[in-house]
């Protein structure tokens, strides 16, 4: 998603009453460790609810390459997540094949250009579930 730290800075600021609502969606702020330099990262997604976890996309706008939040979780899926105020550990992980079918329609109800993004690129789209840890 084509966010910049000024919308994480302002979601962190006003406790998501800034920044949660997006482009007639809704976003959360995940935090992960760099694989390589170990620092925090933190990027907002889009995101909706999936029983107790929260589903988010790696599509990085349908480029070939996965985005560098979703590298960062398979080195380390213990992570931060901010929805509005709620701020809470979680473990990422990929959907199954099987929980993707479900999830996916869900997705793009939220933001349907990610089946624009699936079109542009043979990589596979994961879906990621954020789960408290």
């Amino acid at each position: 998603m084509l966010f910049g730290q000024q919308h994480v800075d302002r979601y962190q600021a006003t406790g998501g009453e800034e920044g949660h609502d997006w482009q007639g969606t809704h976003t959360l702020l995940l935090t992960t460790t760099g694989r390589k330099s170990g620092e925090k990262r933190t990027t907002p997604l889009i995101y909706d609810p999936v029983g107790d976890a929260y589903a988010i996309v790696a599509s990085k706008g349908g480029a070939d390459e996965p985005p560098a939040w979703y590298l960062n979780l398979q080195a380390d899926p213990t992570v931060e997540v901010q929805v509005k105020a709620d701020k809470f550990t979680a473990r990422a992980r990929t959907a199954s094949e099987e929980e993707k079918a479900g999830i996916w329609p869900q997705m793009v109800k939220q933001w349907p250009a990610y089946d624009d993004y699936q079109a542009a690129t043979d990589r596979p789209i994961p879906i990621v579930l954020l789960e408290r840890a």
